[in-house]
């Protein structure tokens, strides 16, 4: 969430960041709301003021002019809380537009309509070239018995798995090497819960925009599509020492996304899933721009590597202003090479903020003259299984079908080769 005092004093820019952004929102209406708001609330300040002071008068006034300071004082309480019944519906208006309103892109951020106009500002790694005919994904784990589709679509439904002997042992090497790999890069690790209020969608500026790609309960809680959100509530409404800063985060959690609007969209096997698993790196740090460049760049960074030990070729790309999220002012996404289908597909996303959470989580540090300010925040994917395994599995395959496991790994595996 912006700041309603930089709105009103850089509407250009605000209005041109939304286009950039291609997000519609009524820019005009919300500063006549704004305008009715501080109106509303300044003459609501002065009829309280008031208020208090006939009160006090009633308390030293004789008999006669009590009456009359009462009777004022009924036509003032009737006012008021008509106005105050005012404030509440253009409280609303004003709130709901306000969350609509998207953070200013950064200006290195190219312009285009969606992820097809990304581009890319790197590659890693010589394209995987086989002598015999090779296998996707689903095809190889069928047959070495790591995954079972079908009855993943009758149990689950559409986009339903099940990860079986070597393919959950190799997710499970995947962690563990994932712990150690991250565990090294000075974050704090953490689970948190999976299941959390619907504030914090809103927090982190999934909601309201991604609203039918939540998992909602009964209870109006919903199911967490990254470890980000549960981690960025964990500070909400909280004013943190300046010596703690940066905050950084290592979370690990299921993830669950209903995939709307994507039914025909990567259909097969394990790329586009409703549940899965993730690390999550996550900071909080003090309100400096270069500061969040720097740590953006360390972060994305972070998952290159990780990708890097394990042998797999990958593109990073910068996400033009339509693939961003409201909350994003710039965004790198990592895509791994799957052999099979001759392309690059996403792994992780590595974005920053700004205060644009921490605005809405309240979360805020004292400066070094005291002053409070609402802090920055970045994450990034460090990786996210059983995608991961599309790109492992294709790339690493043999002629004889089986997989050769990539050498950081073995030890974790406790083999070098997935075979019948």
């Amino acid at each position: 969430m912006l700041d309603i005092k930089f709105i009103r004093e850089n509407r250009d820019l605000v209005a041109k960041g939304a286009q950039k952004k291609r997000i519609n929102f009524d820019l005009n209406e919300l500063i006549s709301l704004d305008d009715q708001r501080r109106e509303l609330t300044t003459s609501i300040e002065k009829k309280r003021a008031e208020q208090n002071l006939v009160s006090v008068r009633v308390t030293r006034a004789n008999p006669a002019e009590k009456q009359l300071l009462i009777e004022s004082m009924r036509h003032l309480k009737d006012g008021l809380h008509e106005e105050e019944e005012r404030l509440k519906e253009i409280m609303q208006k004003w709130q709901a537009i306000m969350l609509q309103v998207p953070n200013i892109p950064d200006i290195s951020v190219p312009d285009g309509e969606s992820d097809e106009d990304n581009k890319e500002i790197k590659s890693w790694g010589e394209k995987t070239v086989f002598d015999f005919e090779a296998k996707d994904h689903m095809e190889i784990m069928l047959n070495l018995g790591m995954a079972d589709f079908d009855r993943g679509a009758k149990v689950h439904g559409f986009r339903g798995y099940y990860l079986t002997g070597d393919g959950v042992r190799l997710c499970f090497a995947i962690w563990n090497y994932a712990l150690d790999f991250f565990s090294k890069k000075n974050f704090h690790l953490m689970m948190p819960p999976s299941i959390v209020r619907k504030i914090n969608f809103y927090g982190t500026g999934h909601l309201p925009a991604d609203n039918d790609d939540i998992y909602m309960t009964q209870d109006g809680d919903g199911l967490i599509a990254t470890a980000e959100i549960p981690l960025m509530g964990f500070h909400s409404d909280e004013i943190l020492p300046l010596e703690q800063l940066p905050k950084r985060y290592l979370g690990f959690s299921p993830s669950y996304r209903r995939e709307a609007g994507a039914h025909s969209k990567d259909l097969k096997g394990l790329i586009r899933v409703n549940e899965f698993y993730k690390f999550e790196q996550l900071i909080i740090c003090e309100a400096n721009h270069d500061l969040s460049v720097n740590l953006h760049e360390e972060l994305n960074r972070n998952t290159e590597e990780f990708i890097e030990s394990l042998g797999l070729p990958y593109q990073t790309v910068v996400a033009c202003g339509g693939d961003l999220g409201r909350g994003h002012v710039k965004m790198y996404d990592i895509n791994l090479w799957i052999p099979k289908e001759g392309t690059y597909r996403e792994i992780s996303s590595a974005s920053y903020f700004h205060d644009f959470q921490c605005r809405r989580f309240g979360i805020r540090y004292k400066d070094k003259e005291g002053k409070t300010r609402h802090a920055y925040s970045l994450n990034a994917t460090a990786i996210p299984t059983p995608r991961i395994l599309v790109s492992l599995v294709e790339n690493f395959q043999q002629k004889d079908g089986s997989i050769r496991v990539p050498d950081v790994l073995v030890k974790y595996l406790g083999k070098d080769r997935i075979s019948i």
